[in-house]
């Protein structure tokens, strides 16, 4: 009898072990992906739209210029190519507040990223290159792309993602089929350079 509750601990145990640990790996993904949009680099070609709240309410979606600047109303000129989205909020804020505003609140957020690029291949209707719009998933990417040619493969769909500090790719398989049942989690967010490969089915 003793054996019988000591295995039935062990057992409860090993659960208890292995349904966190995979929460937590889908977690730290998610949080990941957060840590990488808050450290986003601003390119040539992205568009910003900055809001002023207070003291006076101001909306503007600015282009930033080939040599890296954007242009805002009372500040003039400013170079913000390289510089996170949480420094160029900063930059707008402290310019505005030199003389032109009194304790002045603005939020800077990136609307569309035209300096960074996805790629989709294989089975859909417009393969090529796409600029990275926020929140992109692997699903949206191929909506982009026209959607699944007649030889397309819902479940049969991979994102080849560069490896940072080496060559060659990352192969994360994805299941569309599942991700239209509602499986959220099957559908990453897309990263620049990443590759969307859409396959033939097997008929």
């Amino acid at each position: 009898m003793k054996y019988i509750l000591s295995l039935a601990t062990a057992l409860a145990l090993i659960t208890v072990v292995v349904i966190p640990c995979t929460a937590r790996t889908k977690g730290s993904l998610r949080e990941e992906e957060a840590a990488q949009e808050k450290a986003y680099t601003v390119g040539v070609d992205d568009i910003l739209e900055i809001s002023v709240l207070q003291p006076d309410a101001l909306l503007r979606v600015v282009n930033v210029a080939p040599d890296g600047t954007i242009t805002f109303p009372y500040i003039g000129t400013v170079k913000v190519k390289d510089m996170t989205v949480p420094q160029v909020q900063e930059k707008v804020r402290s310019a505005l507040a030199d003389g032109y505003m009194k304790y002045p609140v603005v939020v800077v957020s990136l609307q569309e990223s035209r300096s960074r690029k996805f790629f989709v291949y294989g089975e859909v209707i417009k393969p090529g290159a796409y600029a990275i719009a926020e929140n992109t998933t692997v699903l949206r990417a191929i909506s982009m792309a026209g959607g699944f040619s007649k030889f397309g493969s819902s479940s049969r769909v991979k994102v080849l993602r560069p490896k940072r500090d080496e060559a060659g790719y990352e192969t994360i398989k994805i299941d569309i089929t599942k991700v239209m049942d509602g499986d959220s989690e099957n559908d990453i967010l897309l990263k620049a350079g990443d590759m969307v490969v859409v396959s033939e089915g097997v008929f």
